[in-house]
């Protein structure tokens, strides 16, 4: 933004000094204030090639006109460094084939009064100067194009680097639940099972049992029941994963926050920590909750988002993800919006994306269709136990 504002006081100055050597009228006053509202039309086009083309070439034009010398004027040469700036601004902002037709029409324009004998330059001079100038600028292309590619496979190896790292991370975090949930299970068939019998047992022998004998036995029934008890608290928390639900998501997005450098404001309302989501619904409203995010890091120009959970009735979980703009954008569903889209409408749910105002807004909503609650102690006294709560697998 600071070398656009410096190359546009070069811009005005060199203007300035150019129309002082001639004697401007209201035709050139006029002409003077469309070039300069076309020039300010440009940043807004960077992503419209067709449409910059035609914009700058019809600032050429104008300048041209505008500039175009008389037979026995004073000699002016403010204005062969106007035309510079415009060849300049060509080939920064255009693809080449653009800039080349950009520097074309401008090398005319300022090859004919000369070629008439109406220019301060001599056709050779010209010929000369934009040889010189296409040479500078050509090599100026070829770097630019060099270090774009060379950021692009910066940013992809960034990519993979992150996914691997994320893979690493929950293959491990797998690797210790599923060795946790082992444990659990093997307390649970042979602890559990024959604390269980042992208790029965007790409890006959007891019944069969008279005096201080039965007392003692009650005991015993009373220990080993502790035990059991103390056995499936213990089984309970194996099976658990360090964190789950809402507070996982949140612990793997700020994981991604650190990693891509964003700033990331959450918002967690209406219920949302307390939503029942299983195992699938997690995974939606995490990948959904990336790919936003994936997507600003990518395309947006202010590194920031805002991101919402919210549960309002308890009867639905709703995430949103807004982005700030600079400026209007052209919006198309792309894959990843349209993938998006397709996971949250088999899951039931419903998906919004686009812009909104000064906002770029990715929106999803999920139905809470069931409502799981704790897991029954009874599970010890036959078959063996679940795998656990719900839990966030990275599958990249």
């Amino acid at each position: 933004m600071h070398t656009y504002w410096k190359w546009l006081l070069l811009l005005a100055v060199s203007w300035v000094m150019a129309s002082v050597h001639d004697d401007f009228g209201a035709l050139e006053l006029a002409g003077s204030a469309l070039f300069f509202g076309l020039f300010f039309l440009m940043p807004l086009l960077a992503k419209k090639p067709l449409q910059a083309v035609l914009t700058l070439s019809f600032a050429s034009v104008i300048a041209l006109a505008v500039f175009w010398p008389e037979a026995g004027a004073e000699p002016n040469p403010y204005p062969l460094l106007i035309f510079s700036i415009l060849a300049g601004k060509a080939v920064y902002r255009l693809p080449p084939k653009y800039a080349i037709t950009i520097g074309a029409l401008l090398f005319i324009g300022t090859g004919v009064p000369a070629v008439q004998g109406d220019s301060v330059f001599p056709p050779i001079f010209l010929a000369l100067y934009a040889s010189l100038l296409a040479a500078v600028f050509t090599l100026y292309k070829r770097q630019q194009m060099k270090t774009e590619a060379d950021e692009q496979r910066t940013e992809a190896l960034l990519v993979e680097y992150r996914k691997m790292k994320r893979r690493i991370r929950t293959d491990e975090q797998a690797a210790r639940q599923q060795e946790r949930t082992q444990i659990a299970r093997d307390i649970h068939d042979s602890v559990g099972h024959k604390l269980t019998a042992l208790l029965m047992q007790l409890e006959m022998f007891r019944m069969q049992a008279e005096g201080e004998t039965a007392e003692q036995l009650k005991q015993l029934k009373a220990l080993t029941k502790e035990s059991l008890e103390e056995t499936r608290s213990a089984v309970k928390t194996l099976k658990q994963d360090e964190e789950g639900g809402v507070a996982a998501i949140i612990s793997l997005i700020r994981q991604l926050e650190a990693e891509s450098f964003l700033r990331i404001q959450f918002s967690v309302k209406s219920g949302a920590l307390s939503a029942q989501l299983g195992n699938q619904e997690l995974i939606i409203v995490y990948r959904m909750v990336q790919e936003a995010l994936t997507n600003v890091m990518r395309h947006s120009k202010v590194k920031e988002a805002e991101i919402i959970f919210e549960s309002p009735g308890g009867t639905v979980f709703r995430f949103t993800v807004r982005n700030p703009l600079r400026e209007p954008i052209e919006f198309c569903e792309g894959f990843g919006l349209g993938a998006m889209r397709e996971r949250i409408e088999q899951a039931g749910g419903r998906f919004e994306a686009g812009p909104r105002g000064k906002e770029f807004v990715v929106e999803g909503t999920l139905p809470l269709l069931v409502k799981r609650g704790e897991q029954d102690d009874s599970d010890f006294t036959g078959g063996r136990s679940g795998d656990g709560p719900a839990r966030i697998e990275d599958d990249d």
